[in-house]
């Protein structure tokens, strides 16, 4: 209170240094509302008013006094309408004044740009005074903090204008290159991007992408001329150059027949009468200006997509009209067209501010990534939403690296085909799963010994019960069997000659035997010598990859195998790799690993579903001090 009163005779002093100081303390004060209020009280807004409107100093003092009436305004005691046409006049000449103190401008600048939104009468009042070419004048200056508040102004003026005021705001501004200048000199600058920055980027960014609402929310409009020339301008430019004669040669009969035909090439759903396909809204209209900048601004790119698909078989074409009118969609959504600006949000997408046209030219790469991805994925007409669902994922992922133009978007979303996006699902799945968890990584390896020691009881369990080969000629004539079994107790390996029919052999049945303790090594594939005559075709590379062989007896002798599968094949190999003391290395092995892991994984971890596990665990507690809780059963028996 008392200082409140004090202030108020010091800023009325006629010294300029107590009235400094006076109004340098009050700037400083005035951000405790308890003392604004008791200033306010005094009237004291009134000699702040009319310091500004009958001063002309533009130093120290009217800096505090800026200062000062902004704190004070902050509190909402006052409403900003109350203010005078003088003092709002003099606030805007510091802002069209070209000498003036920065930190003057910048002040008048916070308070022209808290007024617009309070009133229409006020947006008026400083669209008027305050033009667009001022306000572009100060955000091309070195002074950080100027442009800031400049834009703060111009956003301010965007969100407060009318629709088709906005529009034209836009358009002034495309004219005088505003995205070239804040490409380079604002996100390309030496200075780091600050976060009040990022949000007037983020909310210019929507500002302008929100233009495509009123198109995107139009239905076409079938007895409108413009939009049915539109339409057939896309069947004209894909097909009438194909054409041998002109279409207004033809009957009215087979004109219509031919003009259907085109369409339904060009992946219209209701061929006869395309305008139905564009009656959804949203996308509406916008689907349609996209298709027509896509065939008119890359008329090859264009060309080739529909042509392409017009002559796949019917199942495997990608329709060219669905699959825009729903990338359209989807880029309106991911984009955020029609849903008003955030308060807070930042994110932006450098690349917007780095082309004209962003969103035609976004849906034109987006476009071929669809018939891309519709190839890669062998997709026919039933596969069509999730086709469109793969390229969603393509485009928000290749967006959320940030890319800083679209030469670097096309090029990224391009290198995220299909096969990369099932790859990245599957780590996310894993780690939703929590099985790359670091404890659960850990728990894998110490399982590990155990389940290859049940690969291996199975591998040997597999020999025992044996496998009937066929005995391959010089002539390759398939014609004798054999079989090899190994004993019970793996000390040896029987075989011998069996006749057709005969599927399980008694061991005692098999003559000849080879004691494991006598096998040197086991060869597989070139390496074996009943493999290395000379032979070529089919028939000798499916041998190769099936024949092994074991050399015995101080490696003079080999018994020859052609195993009848590849199954059988990997599970010999790794049982004879087992009895000479080595690794399993066939892919079967790793195959079953994981399968075994993956099952007792989640056994284990069934008690710990919805409990996100630490990567760190958690410290042991210190022993007691005292270890006498323990219970003494011997007393209880007396």
């Amino acid at each position: 209170d008392q200082e409140a009163e004090r202030l108020y005779s010091g800023i009325q002093s006629n010294n300029s240094d107590v009235k400094t100081d006076s109004l340098k303390k009050l700037a400083s004060l005035s951000q405790d509302v308890t003392f604004a209020q008791e200033f306010i009280n005094r009237n004291g807004l009134k000699q702040i008013f009319y310091i500004v409107e009958e001063g002309n100093d533009t130093g120290e003092m009217l800096a505090h006094t800026l200062k000062a009436f902004m704190e004070l305004m902050e509190h909402d005691f006052v409403s900003w309408e109350t203010l005078s046409a003088a003092f709002i006049k003099k606030i805007v000449s510091y802002v069209n004044m070209s000498v003036v103190d920065a930190s003057i401008q910048q002040l008048s600048l916070s308070v022209l740009e808290n007024m617009v939104p309070t009133s229409r009468l006020l947006f008026e009042l400083v669209k008027k005074e305050v033009t667009l070419d001022r306000l572009l004048a100060h955000l091309q200056v070195t002074n950080v903090q100027l442009q800031l508040k400049a834009m703060a102004l111009l956003i301010a003026l965007l969100l407060a204008a009318t629709d088709a005021e906005r529009r034209d705001m836009m358009e002034y501004l495309r004219g005088n290159n505003i995205r070239q200048f804040i490409h380079k000199n604002i996100i390309h600058s030496s200075e780091p991007l600050g976060d009040e920055m990022a949000h007037y980027l983020y909310v210019l960014q929507s500002v302008s992408l929100n233009l495509c609402e009123r198109r995107m929310r139009t239905s076409m409009d079938p007895y409108s001329q413009e939009q049915r020339d539109l339409l057939q301008s896309l069947r004209q430019t894909a097909f009438e150059s194909e054409r041998e004669a002109p279409a207004s040669s033809f009957s009215t009969e087979r004109r219509r027949s031919l003009c259907a035909k085109e369409f339904r090439k060009l992946g219209f759903m209701n061929n006869s009468n395309p305008a139905e396909d564009l009656r959804r809204a949203p996308p509406g209209l916008l689907a349609l200006d996209n298709m027509v900048y896509f065939s008119r601004h890359t008329p090859n790119a264009y060309s080739r997509f529909v042509l392409e698909n017009s002559s796949r078989e019917d199942k495997h074409e990608c329709p060219f009209a669905r699959s825009s009118i729903q990338l359209t969609l989807i880029l309106c959504e991911i984009l955020h067209i029609g849903e008003p600006c955030s308060e807070t949000a930042q994110a932006f997408y450098p690349m917007f501010f780095g082309q004209d046209h962003f969103f035609e030219e976004l849906f034109c790469i987006c476009i071929q990534l669809v018939n891309k991805t519709w190839k890669e994925m062998r997709a026919t007409q039933e596969d069509f939403d999730k086709v469109l669902q793969v390229v969603r994922e393509q485009i928000t992922r290749t967006l959320s690296l940030k890319p800083t133009s679209l030469e670097l978007f096309k090029t990224r979303v391009n290198a995220l085909n299909y096969s990369e996006i099932l790859k990245l699902r599957q780590t996310e799945r894993l780690h939703q799963e929590e099985t790359l968890a670091v404890p659960v990584l850990e728990l894998r390896e110490r399982l590990k010994p155990e389940l290859l020691e049940l690969v291996r009881q199975q591998r040997l369990l597999h020999l025992c019960e044996g496998t009937l080969f066929r005995k391959i000629s010089s002539r390759r004539r398939q014609d004798k069997l054999w079989y090899c079994r190994l004993s019970p107790n793996h000390k040896v390996l029987h075989y011998g000659d069996v006749e057709e029919g005969v599927h399980s052999p008694p061991i005692e049945s098999l003559p000849e035997k080879i004691p494991i303790a006598d096998m040197k090594m086991l060869l597989v594939g070139k390496e074996c010598p009943h493999t290395k005559e000379k032979s070529s075709g089919k028939q000798n590379k499916d041998v190769l990859e099936l024949a092994f062989s074991i050399v015995y007896d101080m490696e003079e002798y080999c018994l020859n195998f052609i195993a009848p599968t590849r199954y059988e094949f990997c599970l010999w190999t790794d049982g004879l790799n087992v009895l000479l003391g080595k690794e399993m290395m066939s892919e079967r092995t790793q195959t079953d690993l994981d399968v075994l892991l993956s099952m007792e994984l989640k056994l284990r971890l069934l008690d710990l579903e919805n409990i996100s596990i630490p990567d760190v665990p958690p410290p042991v507690p210190k022993p007691p001090s005292s270890l006498n809780f323990c219970y003494d059963f011997s007393h209880a028996e007396q």
